[in-house]
């Protein structure tokens, strides 16, 4: 039931309820500390190349620098573990939580639109903010893939940057429950990152729960346009599957002489 009288018109509800969860206006230092809290779970959540196992003292460094914070609590629990493993442990660790489960995949479109129509427009949307707020990826991941939707959050501040983390909440609370019942350490940085969002809704929830029970939006028919993905199967999340290329125009070959004996 609405905290709110039943009298208020329907749009100064709905206004009120946006201010109510919009952040408050933050002071220079907060801002840059949240900046840097984006960005280090922007890197936390990369995959564990040899760059980034070589960084972990100075990311462990960087953790414990933090103003007290409960997403900084959290951040410490995971690097306390990540540089306490050895480096083919995190890189199965990483793989069998981000590409093996579609309940923890990073990629957030695929919460909200599943293999729909829908997914491919939301993908284009993200990649025109990026545009528009003057910032192109290097094209190595989709324009959903969390940490990369964490570096622009960083670059573009707590408005519009912010924009498309608010947007993938139901998102961003399956991934950090499914983690949770995997009991992986990656728990620790979706809890932070959630720390610095609006709390979930009762509405969050309900859908996050219906989620876990139907998953995400399923299209059966109609998708040739975006290809398939073994035989019968959609593609991962993720994973690029370019259109089928129309058939050949065949053109009739050219007559030859009758004269015109075999060369």
């Amino acid at each position: 039931m609405s905290p709110l009288p039943a009298t208020i018109p329907a749009l100064v509800r709905t206004r009120v309820r946006a201010a109510v969860r919009r952040p408050s206006r933050l002071t220079r230092e907060e801002t840059e500390a949240r900046t840097l809290l984006l960005r280090l779970c922007s890197l936390l959540l990369q995959y564990p190349d040899a760059e980034l196992t070589t960084a972990r003292p100075e990311l462990t460094a960087t953790v414990e620098a933090l103003p007290p914070s409960p997403a900084a609590e959290h951040l410490a629990a995971f690097t306390t573990w990540l540089t306490g493993q050895e480096a083919e442990a995190l890189e199965r660790h990483y793989v069998e939580m981000f590409d093996l489960r579609r309940k923890s995949s990073l990629y957030l479109t695929y919460y909200l639109h599943g293999d729909t129509r829908r997914r491919g427009m939301a993908l284009l949307t993200l990649n025109q903010r990026y545009r528009a707020a003057g910032w192109s990826t290097d094209g190595s991941e989709l324009p959903d893939h969390l940490p990369v939707v964490l570096e622009f959050a960083a670059l573009a501040g707590a408005g519009g940057g912010e924009a498309p983390l608010r947007q993938h909440r139901r998102g961003l609370e399956l991934i950090h429950r499914a983690l949770t019942d995997a009991d992986s350490p990656y728990r620790h940085v979706l809890a932070a990152l959630c720390t610095l969002l609006p709390p979930p809704t009762e509405a969050d929830r309900a859908a996050v729960a219906q989620l876990v029970a139907e998953g995400p939006p399923n299209e059966e028919v109609g998708l040739d346009p975006y290809g398939t993905y073994g035989d019968g199967e959609f593609a991962p999340p993720g994973t690029f599957v370019p259109p089928m290329p129309a058939p050949p125009t065949h053109v009739p070959p050219a007559p030859t002489s009758r004269t015109e004996g075999p060369r």
